[in-house]
């Protein structure tokens, strides 16, 4: 499987499918942009950072997206798989839907809950936090779901954990790898990814992934 990084929150997991989450690509000063056509489109929340390009690309495509089920009674015209918190099957992909500490909202208007996704996927599992504090729980995904070779964390603070708290949060899910996400893209989520690298120490290898970077697992 290959990992590439789209900048932000968004990213592809390249392999017998070809999954993208949270692809925010216009209006994202730090773009790269997603190679090939996704099999399927995974959003965490309805954020305008995350919900992103979804949308259009769906429709352009045909390629379905999952969301939270809430979410995707907002969605018209597309396909879509309208899950909860727990694990599903879908075009072939094992996926949890698993909770995520923020908000979720469209124009001011509540919508759904916000989520993070474990994917296993050609004997590899990779969980994307999504937008979220670390909490407790997260001790249980890889102890429910087996061992974590790829975490994508969000490291940015002000709207979800800072380089402290993801460190924590590594602790807790024990991965092989972690990648920091969401920072830098604005202002108030700047933060030096190497400070994360460093807290993290031996707990788990960092990959610091430049927009369009990509690593293999």
């Amino acid at each position: 499987m290959r990992i590439r990084y789209l900048g932000h929150a968004a990213f592809q997991l390249i392999g017998s499918k070809n999954i993208l989450i949270d692809p925010f690509i216009s209006g994202n000063p730090l773009a790269a942009e997603p190679v090939g056509t996704p099999d399927l489109i995974l959003v965490t929340h309805a954020h305008g950072d995350h919900l992103g390009d979804a949308i259009e690309i769906a429709k352009r495509t045909g390629v379905p997206i999952v969301c939270m089920y809430d979410i995707s009674q907002h969605i018209r015209g597309i396909e879509t798989y309208g899950m909860n918190y727990g694990p599903a099957k879908i075009e072939g992909v094992d996926i949890v839907m698993v909770p995520a500490w923020h908000s979720s909202s469209i124009d001011g208007q509540e919508i759904g809950n916000p989520a993070g996704y474990i994917v296993k996927m050609d004997g590899k599992t990779v969980y994307h936090a999504g937008d979220t504090f670390v909490f407790g729980d997260m001790a249980l995904f890889s102890e429910l779901y087996g061992p974590i070779d790829v975490a994508l964390l969000p490291i940015g603070g002000f709207f979800t954990m800072g380089p402290r708290e993801a460190a924590k949060a590594v602790e807790l899910l024990k991965p092989r790898i972690a990648i920091p996400m969401h920072y830098n893209t604005f202002p108030l989520i700047r933060q030096d990814p190497e400070e994360f690298k460093r807290i993290v120490d031996d707990k788990a290898r960092v990959e610091i992934l430049p927009p369009g970077g990509e690593l293999e697992v």
